[in-house]
């Protein structure tokens, strides 16, 4: 297929063109000596000589951060064919004589905006990065002022993708996996094939010669572990101070990714059972963690016949059990909950939580693409292949096996212009990795530190929460271990383990005590 043939000489001629003068075309043997071989036009020089026009990101935006557009092609095999927008900001470095260059940041996703992330991590970084650096955000393509994409689907409905397995409501799942790629084909059109891990990384490339730089150094969290390490494995030689914040496994994308939430929270949901048990007389929630995790199905087999209301929304069984996966890795915030539910369903008295609103970021076409794109091959075709799937890992993992095995949207998906990317480089990378992330577990940063063979991992044991760099509780030797990389390019000589401040919301109380019913992402 044509298709298949040129996807090795993609992975070539991006690498190169997009360094001046890397590519050239060799003098055919009939030339005269005397003549000087003409290097060959560079498809992508048009891009590359692209003068951004900065100015004020919105009315009432700090005068320090200031917004401009490039243009990128759609389709990387066809540089001269249609093009799309991609919105950037800047930070300029606080010191000119220490400037380093660039320092690019992704905040996540698949579909997280990241144009305001020079702002939100101008408080995190010091001084001493923030005098070196560039801080540059950008919507990735199809997100937000990036030739934005739409499935045309309201974001509950595209984002619900997390459904228990039952027998009599498969078939409206199937329904809804179909109805949600159908649309995203008909209402994102051609554009939704391009919008992939790989092109959004040939687009930061396309930025970094732009910008007029050699190399970029970058700050990636969750879905943005994935999108640096791309890059390194597109562009090694483009790739200076790489930070891969709470990792993905890039040998489980994304299949892989979303069936470790379940394989993860048995281990999870021992530990809180200890935790609660050692402190019975606050929560009377057992005795022994045996009794706490009794306490626990109870709690949902009763649900299941009487359903708790929580903030105005009756809640069954499976939903607590979907409300709780996250939790249980943050072992008093699920402590809190469970005992606020217990006490619900004894009394009959709906729980209210004053829940924050989980925010509507849209994106949802961005997901979807990128999901079911990136590694089609990690998605079955067979409808039958998700029922047998759901019923093996309800059993294998009952707390949320059948949620991640059930039908995804990528059943039904068009197949992508591009295989999958194989990481698997010597680029240097610092990891930074919490034991107990809910989103991106513990063993898929280690997957990630196996992938980029020069990383240094760098683990909070004991940690809480998905995100390690500058959060609510900073940890000074992970953020330390992150800060002295940026400013001098040395990684670790070796891994390093560093101990959690406090268990999250144990020393201070930091949970928002919302409790995530729709599902996050990476």
């Amino acid at each position: 297929m044509r298709v298949r043939r040129l996807t090795p000489l993609l992975a070539v001629s991006v690498m190169a063109t997009l360094a001046p003068g890397l590519a050239t075309t060799p003098a055919a043997a009939t030339t005269p000596a005397a003549v000087t071989p003409t290097p060959a036009a560079n498809p992508l020089d048009q891009y590359a000589r692209q003068q951004p026009v900065w100015k004020r990101c919105a009315p009432g935006t700090p005068a320090a951060i200031r917004c401009a557009t490039i243009k990128v092609p759609l389709d990387y095999r066809r540089p001269g064919g249609a093009k799309i927008e991609v919105a950037v900001s800047r930070i300029r470095a606080g010191d000119p004589a220490k400037r380093r260059g660039v320092l690019l940041f992704n905040p996540g996703g698949p579909g997280g905006p990241g144009l305001d992330m020079p702002l939100e991590m101008r408080n995190s970084l010091p001084e001493s990065v923030r005098d070196r650096f560039d801080l540059i955000g950008f919507d990735p393509r199809g997100v937000g002022r990036s030739t934005p994409l739409s499935c045309g689907v309201p974001v509950a409905e595209g984002s619900d993708f997390l459904r228990p397995y039952r027998a009599k409501t498969f078939a409206k799942d199937v329904a809804w996996a179909k109805s949600i790629a159908e649309k995203c084909r008909t209402n994102a059109g051609e554009r939704l094939r391009h919008i992939s891990t790989r092109n959004t990384a040939r687009d930061m490339d396309v930025l970094r010669s732009v910008l007029g730089e050699k190399k970029i150094s970058y700050l990636g969290v969750s879905y943005g572990t994935y999108l640096g390490a791309v890059y390194t494995q597109l562009f090694p030689q483009r790739a200076d101070r790489f930070v891969l914040d709470s990792a993905v496994d890039p040998t489980r994308v994304w299949r892989g990714m979303m069936q470790v939430w379940a394989e993860e929270v048995g281990p999870a949901f021992v530990r809180w059972s200890k935790w609660t048990a050692a402190r019975s007389a606050a929560y009377g929630l057992g005795d022994t963690p045996a009794q706490v995790r009794k306490t626990f199905r109870d709690l949902v087999a009763r649900a299941d016949r009487k359903p708790i209301v929580v903030d105005g929304v009756p809640l069954d069984g499976d939903q607590i059990r979907l409300g709780l996966r996250a939790e249980f890795f943050s072992v008093k915030a699920a402590a809190d909950t469970v005992k606020g539910l217990k006490a619900a369903a004894a009394s009959g008295a709906p729980m209210n939580r004053s829940a924050e609103p989980v925010p509507d970021t849209g994106g949802i076409a961005t997901l979807w693409a990128v999901a079911c794109g990136d590694d089609h091959t990690a998605w079955p075709k067979s409808v039958e292949r998700y029922r047998a799937d759901a019923i093996r890992d309800k059993a294998r993992y009952p707390l949320f096996g059948d949620f991640t095995s059930n039908i995804k949207p990528c059943a039904f998906w068009d197949k992508p212009v591009e295989p999958a990317t194989v990481v698997n480089n010597p680029v240097g990378a610092l990891i930074l990795q919490n034991e107990w992330d809910s989103q991106t577990p513990l063993v898929t940063g280690q997957g990630m530190h196996r992938a980029l063979k020069g990383s240094r991992l760098v683990t909070v044991a004991d940690g809480e929460g998905h995100g390690v760099y500058g959060g609510a509780a900073p940890n000074a030797c992970a953020d330390g271990a992150a800060n002295a990389y940026l400013i001098s390019g040395k990684l670790p000589a070796k891994n390093v383990t560093c101990r959690a401040t406090a268990v999250r919301g144990e020393a201070a109380d930091q949970h928002s005590g919302s409790v995530p019913w729709l599902p996050a992402r990476f």
